[in-house]
């Protein structure tokens, strides 16, 4: 396994990378060694390219996993121009498929357990019910379709019970990707950022 730094955007997919790293590799990332930025523009903070160069110098891979969003080849474009720009090595992957635009809940969204879509199904057709709401006094319509991450919550929040500690588990810092329950992570949904990860990191 090579020396490696995987910078990510926030505590969401720094949790979601941990567990999949120890899902492919049957081992804990080592400390430090997946980081979140903050944001797709913070690549280009000082302290964090500072990170990648001293990385390289001391051999390691810097591979770079964030969120495509509205526009897949414009942020592809964006991001690898760091490269030339501030003089670092790095490997880029946007969720939420290396291909198509979106983000990391919409990867989520893609390796959920197949018994629990029922849920999502759901929350989906509550959605198409609401933009057909008339509510007087709100104006424009329709109605705000709630974010994709409050999705994820929801689905979280129906599967797990009502305790305190239950409801910790749904917050994206104490969520288990690794529980077969809610998550399946050999998706086939999964195979490119798979294939990136083995790649960079075994070779």
């Amino acid at each position: 396994m090579k020396k490696f730094l995987i910078i990510v955007e926030g505590d969401a997919d720094k949790k979601f990378v941990e567990d999949y790293y120890h899902h492919l590799f049957r081992m804990v990332a080592p400390k430090d060694s997946i980081y979140a930025s903050g944001g797709y523009k913070n690549l280009s903070n000082e302290s964090i390219l500072q990170r990648m160069r001293m990385n390289t110098d001391q051999g390691g891979v810097n591979l770079v996993i964030f969120d495509a969003d509205d526009d897949y080849e414009a942020r592809w474009k964006e991001l690898s121009s760091i490269k030339e720009r501030d003089g670092v090595e790095f490997e880029l992957f946007l969720l939420p498929d290396n291909r198509d635009a979106g983000a990391l809940e919409d990867m989520l969204e893609n390796i959920i357990n197949t018994r629990n879509r029922p849920i999502l199904d759901c929350w989906e057709n509550y959605e198409k019910e609401l933009v057909q709401l008339q509510i007087e006094g709100r104006t424009p319509p329709p109605l705000t379709t709630p974010a994709k991450k409050t999705k994820i919550y929801g689905y979280l929040e129906a599967l797990l019970g009502e305790s305190k500690n239950e409801k910790k588990k749904i917050k994206e810092k104490e969520r288990d990707y690794e529980n077969t329950l809610h998550w399946d992570l050999d998706a086939e949904y999964l195979e490119r950022l798979k294939v990136f990860l083995t790649k960079s990191l075994i070779g």
